[in-house]
């Protein structure tokens, strides 16, 4: 039998990303963001999350694309990595869908504009292709410490 994995499927120019619902702690709308001084430009700075302050990227500008224009449907995905928590900024989360794996393939070296090194792999879905996006990546673990030092100093 085959194994079903659950994904929060999002947008990022156009583009369907996929994220494993595990990964995933809540989705917020995008909320007022304290700038931190002194952190890489992806980093937009924190928001107090129900008590917790929360560093919050833009996933966007991490991925190397161009700077995300934010509108009413822009998003926060909260995640854990390396837990540690932080907010990432997609254009919209649309869904959230069952994955059979056996319809995932490993991704190419650069899909939709973004390095597989990002990538858990590709989902052929019946009208559409969806990049599986591993959120426990998308940070190394010295920009992580620098996010966490960043939230610490402030």
């Amino acid at each position: 039998m085959d194994t079903l994995s659950k994904f929060i499927v999002f947008q990022l120019n156009d583009q369907e990303y996929g994220a494993d619902i595990q990964q995933v702690l809540s989705i917020e709308k995008l909320q007022d963001v304290v700038q931190l001084p002194q952190t890489p430009d992806f980093i937009k700075g924190v928001i107090n999350l129900r008590g917790s302050i929360t560093p919050i990227l833009d996933l966007k500008q991490r991925l190397h694309m161009e700077e995300a224009t934010y509108t009413d449907q822009t998003r926060v995905l909260i995640a854990s990595m390396n837990n540690v928590q932080v907010g990432l900024i997609v254009d919209v989360a649309t869904d959230v869908i069952d994955i059979d794996e056996s319809v995932v393939e490993p991704a190419p070296d650069i899909a939709g504009g973004v390095s597989s090194v990002y990538l858990k792999g590709v989902a052929k879905l019946e009208n559409r292709l969806l990049l599986l996006l591993d959120l426990e990546r998308v940070l190394s673990f010295e920009e992580l410490n620098e996010v966490k030092q960043a939230v610490e100093e402030n």
